[in-house]
């Protein structure tokens, strides 16, 4: 039986009980009381219209824990994987680092470009299927800097990129369902007529 149904119950056995309580309260008139049946009546509509009051008051109450609830567990199911998704982004990583330490080295002969191949091969199908549960990988390389999504590791002059604009990424980002798993760690373009900021301050 629901919360609804339990408070409904409720209100209708006080509404019979102050019904079972109108004659005894008839009696006490006839014995003198000043209560006239048209007085008992307008107490009595009174006292129904609060109860009634108090009934829609539980359903609006139990309406919002409903949808609260329904929107805790949508959330739940949409960011369960925010753990998961951590504990893999180690391996996203390493598997760049492995086409990255390749690059340059073509000339290395036949095992280190099948090697390389294979690494490429491994990584796409890794962020594939971090794709398919709405990870997106964040490369922020000349965009401006967003403080919501990138960490700043550095500021350094870069007279070709625009001030306050990321020029290179440290390590990539990730969001899950547009919400930040990890924010990216990029080096920013300094203005030139910036401070100078002393590092060992």
């Amino acid at each position: 039986m629901s919360a609804d149904e339990n408070r409904n119950e409720q209100v209708e056995e006080e509404l019979r009980d102050a019904a079972e309580e109108v004659p005894e309260e008839e009696g006490a008139g006839e014995e003198g009381s000043d209560n006239t049946p048209e007085g008992e009546i307008e107490a009595l509509k009174a006292q129904a219209q609060e109860f009634q009051e108090q009934m829609l008051r539980s359903k609006a109450e139990m309406q919002n824990v409903r949808r609260r609830a329904e929107i805790d567990v949508e959330k739940a199911h949409k960011f369960a994987l925010e753990k998961f998704v951590k504990e893999l982004l180690p391996v996203a990583d390493s598997l760049e680092k492995a086409v990255e330490s390749t690059e340059g080295h073509e000339d290395a002969g036949e095992l280190v470009a099948s090697i390389r191949e294979g690494v490429e091969m491994t990584l796409n199908l890794f962020m594939n299927s971090l794709a398919k549960f709405n990870v997106v990988q964040l490369n922020p390389v000349g965009e401006p800097f967003d403080p919501q999504l990138h960490e700043a590791m550095s500021m350094v002059p870069a007279p070709d990129a625009e001030p306050n604009s990321v020029v290179a990424v440290v390590q990539k980002g990730y969001t899950l369902n547009e919400r930040l798993v990890r924010p990216a760690m990029v080096v920013v373009a300094k203005a030139e007529d910036a401070p100078k900021i002393d590092e060992q301050a």
